[in-house]
C-alpha cells in the first residue's frame, strides 16, 4: 500500500467522522444493530439526509449494512471507532481546559484594572 492510498483511507475515515449527524448516528448505533425504520424516527432529519449520512459511514467502512427483506440494517463494523472518538474527546477537553485557564487569567487582569 502506498503512502497516498494510506492518506486517502485516513481522509475517508476522518471525513466520515467530521459531521455532527454522523457522530450522532454512531452513538445511536452503539446500542447494536438497527433498522433504518428505527433510525429515522430518532432523528429530526429527512430520510434522504439520514440515508446519505449512513452511506458515507458505510463507504468509509465504519458501518456494516445488511438487507433483510425490505429492511436495511446497520451496525458498527468495528467498535474501535469509539476509541478514536474518545481520543478526540480527550484532545478537545484539553483544549477547553486551556481556554478556561486563559479566561481566568484574562478575567483577573481585567479586574485588576478597575
Amino acid at each position: 500500500m502506498t503512502q497516498k492510498s494510506i492518506s486517502d483511507l485516513r481522509i475517508k475515515i476522518l471525513g466520515a467522522l467530521s459531521d455532527p449527524t454522523r457522530l450522532e448516528l454512531l452513538e445511536f448505533l452503539a446500542g447494536g444493530e438497527r433498522c433504518v425504520c428505527e433510525i429515522l424516527p430518532a432523528f429530526q432529519r429527512s430520510q434522504s439526509t439520514i440515508s446519505k449520512h449512513l452511506n458515507i459511514l458505510y463507504e468509509a467502512d465504519i458501518l456494516e449494512r445488511k438487507i433483510d427483506g425490505k429492511r436495511t440494517l446497520y451496525s458498527i463494523k468495528d467498535p474501535q471507532v469509539f476509541d478514536l472518538i474518545r481520543l478526540v474527546d480527550s484532545l478537545a477537553l484539553k483544549q477547553i481546559s486551556h481556554l478556561a485557564e486563559a479566561g481566568r487569567i484574562l478575567e483577573k487582569s481585567l479586574n485588576r484594572g478597575r
